[in-house]
């Protein structure tokens, strides 16, 4: 472990309940709003006026958030300092037509959405959670957190190819979840089900964003329990820090020089080209409309964003025992070793040098100790929101984040320190 002044298990305890609560970037946003209620923001609606009035505020737009603190006598060109993070993991999500099945059995049409390790999602108890959206156009958000899917492997006395050659998935007829027994299958009984849970009356429901979330609890790992394994920590690991660092710096005697900022997109999985995205307008407009709402002009909404810096804090990879030659030989990061800084000198991340003497300040600033990451050259370099908010707001952007282990699976591992680290580091360059 790190030396234990470092080690904050409140911070983490917190974030293990922030994993469970929020099964779907529609639950994520609701529970950072919360918390953000909870150190004085308010919600503003697209659809009003907006006011120039100090303090926290944020949007909400479907499983997306952007809040932000308007210290007491910001000038219009106040320039901004951003955490960028993404609400969305890959997972199972149910189609239009869900009721399906075959021999008995009863089963749930889904989709996959992103890039899931799909081994991963077998012999899982999976809950059922999303957005429900009713004949008035209102939503309600449901959550059934206890077993009730599962995706059963097939037995490996009906495979022995398995052993030689590895397990090989089909991703339509493989990765259908089971939830129950019955020769005839109907239409709608999904949907039922689930307006009965929510006490919703029947036929309310006509429209559903669902998905499927493992039910196993977040849990410290570990001789000495400095390990994390829970799900969706990509990436609601950086939403959480990213909310506990702007609730921090709002409640803070001292007034940030600039306005701190959250954005928290959904759809950074699949190329957040979406109305919630970072790829979308949703950061740029409320940027905007928090200048003009000051009173500003256009000149002042291009010396604002000139002066901006954005951190795209994002999971990485932690170096691999078991698969170390994977990485670059002479960069392995390691879990509980600080945060880590992105490069890859092809825009697959946003770092430049000037990049990283900003994040160097903060975590010099918060007595954090950082690592660095760059994929090793014979594999391809994964991307973030990083560059595509640079590239659409022309704002100076750095990659960062926690290096984790197992990304992409249903439950993913890491250090249980870095949290904390990181929330740190991220108050810290709210805070400048």
């Amino acid at each position: 472990m790190t030396e234990p002044d470092r080690f904050d298990r409140g911070h983490t305890d917190d974030l293990m309940t922030f994993l469970a609560a929020s099964p779907t970037p529609y639950h994520a946003v609701t529970t950072a709003a919360e918390r953000l209620e909870k150190a004085g923001f308010r919600q503003v609606a697209e659809t009003d006026a907006w006011d120039g009035t100090s303090g926290g505020k944020y949007v909400l737009r479907g499983g997306a958030i952007v809040a932000w603190y308007v210290p007491e006598g910001a000038a219009p060109h106040t320039p901004f300092r951003i955490v960028g993070a993404h609400t969305d993991s890959p997972n199972l999500r149910v189609k239009p037509l869900p009721d399906t099945g075959a021999h008995g059995w009863r089963q749930v049409a889904v989709e996959i959405y992103g890039g899931p390790l799909l081994n991963s999602w077998l012999d899982r108890d999976l809950g059922l959670a999303g957005r429900l959206t009713l004949r008035d156009g209102s939503t309600r958000l449901v959550n059934v957190d206890r077993p009730l899917l599962r995706v059963p492997q097939l037995a490996i006395h009906l495979d022995r190819s398995v052993t030689a050659d590895g397990l090989k998935l089909d991703k339509q007829r493989h990765m259908q979840p089971v939830w129950g027994l019955g020769r005839d299958v109907r239409d709608g009984d999904l949907i039922a089900f689930l307006e009965e849970t929510a006490g919703i009356p029947a036929g309310q429901v006509t429209g559903w964003d669902l998905m499927t979330h493992s039910v196993e609890p977040p849990a410290y790992l570990g001789r000495d329990g400095e390990l994390l394994a829970g799900p969706r920590m990509d990436n609601l690991l950086s939403v959480h820090a990213g909310t506990a660092a702007l609730a921090a710096v709002a409640s803070s005697s001292s007034q940030p020089a600039s306005i701190p900022v959250l954005a928290a997109f959904d759809h950074e999985e699949n190329g957040s080209q979406s109305d919630t995205g970072a790829d979308g307008p949703l950061l740029g407009t409320v940027l905007e409309r928090s200048v003009y709402a000051r009173g500003g002009s256009f000149e002042d909404r291009a010396r604002a964003f000139a002066g901006t810096v954005c951190l795209s804090s994002d999971t990485g990879h932690a170096v691999h025992p078991n698969y170390a030659e994977r990485h670059d030989p002479t960069h392995h990061p390691r879990v509980n070793g600080g945060p880590i800084l992105k490069v890859n000198v092809n825009n697959r991340y946003a770092t430049d040098g000037s990049g990283r003497a900003e994040f160097t300040a903060a975590c010099e600033a918060a007595d954090v100790p950082f690592q660095s990451f760059v994929s090793n050259n014979s594999m391809p370099c994964g991307t973030t929101i990083g560059p595509i908010t640079a590239a659409r707001h022309g704002i100076k952007t750095v990659d960062i984040g926690v290096a984790i282990l197992s990304m992409h699976s249903v439950r993913e591992l890491c250090g249980a320190d870095d949290p904390f680290l990181l929330a740190n580091a991220l108050t810290a360059f709210l805070e400048r």
